[in-house]
C-alpha cells in the first residue's frame, strides 16, 4: 500500500516530542497495543533522531515520520535514521523539492491558497493544516476545498484537535487523517502512563470509526411474506411502512428482504464514518470484507459485507 494511503486508512497520527530517546519505544509499543501503527516524532527536542531510529529498529512495520522539520539538514538526517515521512510547520521550498526529488513523502504546511497552489505545482496532494484552531478548522477546511477539492488535495488538520472535537473532522471526505498531540500527550509519556496512552487512542479509533447500528434485515421467501410481515411490524410499532423494490422497510430500522438474503437468519447493517478505515482496523480484529459484496457511488464504496457471518446474520457495513 503506498505511504500516504495507508496513513489516511489510518486516519489517526499521534504527533510526539520525545525529551528521552528511552521513551520511544515504549510508548510506540502502547500506540501499538490499540492497533495504532504510526507515529510522527518531532525534531522539537534533541532525542528526535534517535527515537526515529530506535523505533524503527524495534518496529520495521510501524509508519514513522519526522515532524517539525525546520532545515533541509534534519530532513536528510532524520530519513536517514528511518523516516518515512518528513513533515513541515510552513511550506519550505529547499525541503520539499528535496524530499521530491528523493521520493520522500513529505507534507507541508498549507493555509493559504498561495501555499496550496505551491504545494500542487510540486504535485503533493496531502497537505498539513497547522495549526487548524487558530486559521478556522473545519469551516476554513470547506472553504479551501471549493476551489483546491477538484486539484485532489486533502488535509492533515493538526493544533486544536482533541478527543473532544476529533469527530467533527472525520467526517468530512478531504480531511485524509487528523494529528495530534492529545493521542500520546507529554504528560502521558512523562509519567510513562503507557495504559493511559493506550486507552486514550482506542476511544479516539472509536471516533474516527463512528460505528452505529443502520437496520437489521429479515429474510423472507418472496414479496408477499415481505409485506405481511412489514405491515405486521407497522401495526404493532406504528413504524412508517417504506416499500420498496428489493425490500420493504418498517421505518429506517427494519429492512424486510423480497427474498432469501445473505445471512441464514438475515443481515445488519453497521454504519461507520468510512468504510476504506473501517476495513482497515476490522482487519486488525480479525474480520474481513468480502470484496465481491461490495456496492460503490462515484468512485467510493457505500457498503460491502464481512465475509463471515456473526450469530447468524450476514453484517454489512454501511457509509454514513
Amino acid at each position: 500500500m503506498e505511504l500516504l494511503e495507508r496513513v489516511r486508512r489510518i486516519g489517526l497520527v499521534p504527533v510526539v516530542a520525545f525529551e528521552s530517546a528511552d521513551q520511544a519505544v515504549p510508548c510506540s509499543r502502547a500506540l501499538r497495543e490499540a492497533q495504532l501503527d504510526i507515529i510522527e516524532i518531532t525534531m522539537r527536542t534533541a532525542a528526535g533522531i534517535e527515537s526515529i531510529r530506535r523505533v524503527k529498529a524495534e518496529f520495521p512495520d510501524m509508519v514513522v515520520g519526522a515532524g517539525t522539520v525546520l532545515t533541509l539538514e534534519k530532513a536528510k538526517e532524520a530519513v536517514d535514521a528511518g523516516a518515512e515521512f518528513v513533515v513541515l510547520p510552513g511550506y519550505q521550498e529547499d525541503v520539499v523539492a528535496w524530499c521530491v526529488g528523493k521520493g520522500v513523502a513529505v507534507l507541508p504546511g498549507c493555509v493559504t491558497p498561495a501555499e496550496i497552489q505551491l504545494a500542487l505545482q510540486k504535485g503533493l496532494k496531502v497537505l498539513k493544516f497547522f495549526p487548524a484552531d487558530v486559521y478556522g478548522g473545519v469551516k476554513a477546511l470547506k472553504a479551501l476545498n471549493g476551489p483546491f477539492g477538484p486539484s485532489g488535495v486533502t488535509f492533515i488538520p493538526t493544533g486544536g484537535v482533541d478527543q473532544k472535537n476529533l469527530a467533527d473532522y472525520v467526517q468530512v471526505p478531504f480531511i485524509a487523517a487528523v494529528g495530534g498531540g492529545w493521542l500520546c500527550s507529554s504528560k502521558q509519556i512523562k509519567e510513562a502512563d503507557y495504559a493511559g496512552i493506550t486507552k486514550t487512542v482506542k476511544e479516539s479509533i472509536d471516533v474516527l470509526l463512528g460505528f452505529e447500528l443502520g437496520h437489521v434485515g429479515f429474510n423472507t421467501a418472496g414479496a408477499e411474506q415481505s409485506e405481511e410481515i412489514t405491515k405486521t411490524l407497522v401495526s404493532a410499532f406504528h413504524f412508517p411502512y417504506l416499500p420498496g423494490n428489493s425490500a420493504n422497510f418498517a421505518g429506517a430500522a427494519v429492512e424486510v428482504v423480497k427474498s432469501t438474503g445473505l445471512g441464514k437468519n438475515g443481515h445488519v447493517a453497521i454504519k461507520t464514518n468510512n468504510i476504506d478505515r473501517a476495513e482497515y482496523y476490522l482487519a486488525k480484529r480479525g474480520f474481513v470484507v468480502d470484496p465481491a459484496t461490495a456496492k460503490s457511488k462515484d468512485g467510493k464504496t457505500t457498503a460491502v459485507y464481512l465475509k463471515d457471518e456473526i450469530g447468524g446474520f450476514a453484517f454489512h457495513l454501511l457509509q454514513k
